[in-house]
């Protein structure tokens, strides 16, 4: 990924004595920024993070060979890390990596390897979805599928395929912990050559929002606002900026098969 090139600047206590005045340039800042931010993406090994919240996926990835049906499902909220994981199994596997959306007709299968099926639950063609799974079975060759929704909420209309999907095996991906939040905010400040006092960054990980997207936004709209402003990261700052980027996830839906071993090699 690329990196910022950032001008030396010296880093500021706080906002200027006038807060209000400060605060006024940071919201008309912001409103010139538009969201969201792309910074790229890198899906390599090296760069996913094991915790906690996806541990469960990884010791699965581990036993293609073992899945039942040689399907499985990767279930959690936006940011948390499936696409990341279909790329890095479908590395390893040599499979073929499909978007849901994209999904019509019956394409042409890979000889090896597998499928990787991103966004599954946003596959408009039900019917496609549905000679996938059944083609790729045949052929004896795994498809991983990941999706937002449980596999038990999919809005499926087409009672064959919805028989397909309850049966086949799921894993759910949660949020980060705080531990993997730590890694994730590291890297995406290395990324832009960012440095934070301490007080600064002990503040950030209490209060940030628990997804990739919206992690790496914030991070984004600090380095961004504090360009534009010539002035460091400060506390008030980041209280302003987190304002303007939080948004309020749904519930998390619990309830996922029991992991396998982990004295199988691991998949990372």
């Amino acid at each position: 990924m690329g990196m910022a090139v950032r001008r030396a600047q010296p880093w500021l206590d706080g906002l200027d004595a006038s807060r209000a005045e400060g605060t006024s340039l940071v919201m008309q800042e912001m409103r010139q920024l538009p969201l969201p931010f792309q910074h790229g993406s890198d899906f390599a090994a090296s760069n996913f993070h094991e915790a906690a919240s996806n541990t469960d996926a990884v010791a699965w990835l581990s036993r293609t060979a073992r899945w039942p049906n040689l399907r499985l499902a990767l279930w959690g909220p936006a940011g948390c890390g499936k696409t990341h994981l279909l790329h890095i199994w479908a590395q390893r596997y040599g499979a073929v990596l499909w978007q849901g959306a994209a999904l019509s007709g019956l394409p042409d299968l890979p000889a090896s390897g597998g499928i990787a099926l991103d966004d599954a639950d946003g596959a408009p063609d039900e019917t496609a979805l549905f000679h996938l799974l059944n083609a790729a079975f045949e052929a004896r060759l795994p498809i991983l599928l990941a999706s937002r929704l449980p596999l038990a909420l999919w809005a499926v209309r087409l009672p064959d395929l919805a028989s397909r999907v309850r049966a086949i095996n799921a894993v759910e991906i949660g949020p980060p912990d705080d531990a993997l939040l730590r890694v994730l905010l590291a890297r995406l400040l290395a990324e832009r050559q960012l440095r934070l006092p301490e007080a600064v960054h002990t503040w950030l990980l209490r209060r940030l929002p628990r997804t990739q997207p919206d992690l790496a936004a914030t991070v984004a709209r600090l380095d961004d606002i504090s360009i534009r402003l010539g002035r460091g990261i400060t506390v008030p700052l980041a209280r302003d900026v987190l304002e303007g980027v939080v948004r309020l996830g749904a519930d998390e839906i619990s309830g996922t098969n029991p992991s396998p071993s982990r004295e199988d090699p691991p998949l990372l």
